[in-house]
């Protein structure tokens, strides 16, 4: 009884899915995979998706998580500028978090966290201020860690994605929390596979040491 009445539910929310919201996960989609592929397209797709994510958040009351996709595509215009301008440039190497790093991620959740909740409360008439703020505010040190080539980006990312998957079902963003997981899967595997660079890197020196 139970499995078909969340069956029902889930159909009912495929049907009053509106294109934008389509186009929008398709091209956030698109955009992971190119990621994945190394492939610049990356950023077209990316760029496309934020804009039309921005406008989905803000019509559903999520305005902190339309800013956050305001700062997804500044950083993606950026990222493709950098790409096609300095793509022969050595990237810095990937690394742990050190002490300094966790209190500028402490520094960063609090101070953005509070100015949001404050902001949402204050000139919004936001539904979910205190999620709405958690999550972006988690996102944002986790893009500073992605930024800086450190590892526990994916953390960071993971926490923000947890804490976004319930909040996007609440206000029946069916598709954008499917993305949400997908994208919690695949920060997953990048985690694994930066670790595993970072030990490889640990090992050659020792090896030509030899």
């Amino acid at each position: 009884m139970d499995t078909q009445y969340w069956w029902q539910m889930l159909l009912q929310q495929m049907k009053e899915t509106s294109l934008v919201e389509w186009l929008s996960v398709g091209f956030g989609v698109a955009e992971v995979l190119y990621a994945r592929a190394n492939r610049i397209w990356l950023y077209p797709t990316g760029i496309a998706g934020t804009l039309l994510s921005m406008y989905v958040m803000i019509a559903a009351g999520l305005y902190a998580e339309g800013l956050l996709n305001g700062y997804y595509l500044l950083m993606s215009i950026y990222g493709w500028w950098y790409w096609v301008n300095k793509k022969n440039v050595a990237p810095v190497k990937i690394a742990y978090c050190t002490n300094a790093d966790w209190l500028a991620i402490i520094g960063i959740v609090v101070v953005s966290f509070t100015i949001l909740l404050y902001c949402l409360k204050k000139f919004t008439p936001s539904t979910v201020p205190f999620w709405d703020a958690l999550v972006s505010a988690t996102a944002w040190a986790g893009m500073w860690l992605l930024a800086k080539r450190k590892i526990e980006n994916w953390i960071l990312l993971n926490i923000s994605n947890l804490f976004a998957i319930p909040l996007l079902l609440y206000k029946h963003l069916l598709l954008y929390s499917a993305l949400t997981i997908f994208l919690f899967i695949i920060a997953v595997q990048g985690y694994f596979e930066w670790r595993k660079l970072i030990n490889k890197e640990a090992i050659i020196p020792l090896t030509d040491a030899n």
